[in-house]
């Protein structure tokens, strides 16, 4: 059976030897939205750290959303160093450890990858969550509780990554879609499946399908432990492995920094959708997320949507409108 039920058993003693982890994703340049955070801020600050919604950073909601499940001492920031005087006044209280500072933006796939060795140097039996910091939910506390599902799921699936599916309610072609592998509770809310395929901002046509045959948006949210990761990586990107794991002892001392940036200067651009998982669907499982009323920021029609669904209409959505 390719399904585990939404109810797992109270997972006594679990969290002991798998600490709970939170990485932020907040090291890209929005430069889909530049316009739209240039009319907010007056400056190019990436998207994250602009108050699109309700006054508050998309970091700083994003790090307050996590908090509902993850300690604060556990949530780690995957960063750019050319964006430190946008990060440096929120993240004040956010010691150097938990801050993961990359030299330059090479892509999702490396990103994710230094999050994960900082971890694993410290918590080497970490189970590991991801959360872009574009993501908006009305139901901030109801996504969490899902979110903590996931982690039970991974807790007794050390092998697998459990990825966020969102129930769909339009047939959206500007996100990327998951598939489920058919199961016999896979169509309700919490269920988990296997993964069959991904297909990456779809056709009109194909959109419709999906939204039709049961499909999901890919949140892009996901949970696993370290170790499962670091194993995707090994198979998938095995160089772009190879020189993080020879150089991981020297995390967290002086030399860090200058090795990292030979690292990066050595890297090409690498999209971790694409180049893992996309290659690693027998690795993966995917929970049906329902009733959470998310939206990805990452596009200006998505945020005018959503604030049109609020109710809200700021002066400079109109200039911008």
């Amino acid at each position: 059976m390719n399904t585990i039920t939404a109810e797992f058993p109270s997972f006594v003693g679990g969290e002991k030897t798998n600490e709970r982890c939170a990485v932020i994703l907040a090291g890209g340049e929005g430069s889909r939205l530049r316009n739209l955070t240039r009319s907010i801020t007056g400056d190019d600050r990436p998207k994250q750290f602009c108050p699109i919604v309700g006054g508050r950073s998309l970091i700083d909601a994003t790090r307050r959303r996590t908090a509902i499940l993850i300690p604060r001492e556990n949530t780690y920031f995957s960063l750019a160093a050319k964006h430190e005087s946008y990060f440096r006044l929120p993240l004040w209280d956010v010691p150097a450890s938990c801050r993961v500072v990359q030299p330059e933006n090479k892509g999702t796939a490396p990103a994710i990858l230094y999050s994960l060795m900082r971890i694993a140097a410290e918590k080497p039996n970490a189970i590991v969550a991801f959360f872009p910091s574009d993501h908006f939910f009305t139901e901030e506390e109801s996504f969490m509780e899902q979110v903590d599902s996931a982690f039970q799921a991974a807790a007794l699936n050390p092998d697998s990554v459990i990825l966020l599916g969102i129930q769909p309610d339009t047939s959206e072609t500007s996100y990327g879609w998951i598939e489920p592998a058919k199961s016999l509770f896979g169509s309700e809310t919490r269920s988990f499946s296997r993964v069959e395929r991904f297909w990456e901002k779809p056709s009109a046509r194909v959109a419709e399908r999906l939204f039709t045959t049961g499909c999901l948006w890919n949140s892009f949210v996901m949970v696993g432990r370290v170790d499962a990761f670091l194993a995707m990586y090994r198979e998938y990107l095995p160089e772009m492995f190879r020189m993080f794991a020879l150089s991981s002892h020297l995390f967290g001392t002086e030399r860090e920094a200058p090795i990292v940036r030979s690292i990066y200067a050595w890297l090409n651009e690498t999209n971790f959708s694409s180049e893992v998982l996309e290659k690693a669907t027998g690795r993966l499982m995917v929970m049906r997320v329902a009733d959470v009323g998310w939206s990805d920021l990452g596009e200006p029609h998505r945020v005018l949507g959503t604030l049109s669904g609020l109710g809200l209409n700021p002066v400079w959505a109109r200039l911008v409108a």
